[in-house]
């Protein structure tokens, strides 16, 4: 089991090339084994730049929690 901890803003380009964000939770079962939640917001941005700008703005994201793909 990976102690690793995941970061919970997912930043991935789509099919049509636009940029979405996914936002994951992490939580433990009674063992301590991590579930992640991932959720994908609707809205897309044509940088990363612009998502990250988002995810900081609405959900309070800070330096060091973004992932890309």
């Amino acid at each position: 089991m990976s102690r690793t901890l995941v970061k919970p803003f997912l930043i991935a380009k789509d099919e049509s090339g636009e940029y979405r964000i996914t936002i994951r939770e992490t939580r433990y079962n009674s063992q301590g084994y991590p579930l992640i939640t991932s959720t994908l917001q609707e809205e897309s941005f044509p940088t990363a730049s612009a998502a990250k700008a988002h995810a900081r703005d609405v959900f309070g994201a800070e330096a060091g929690q973004y992932a890309t793909k």
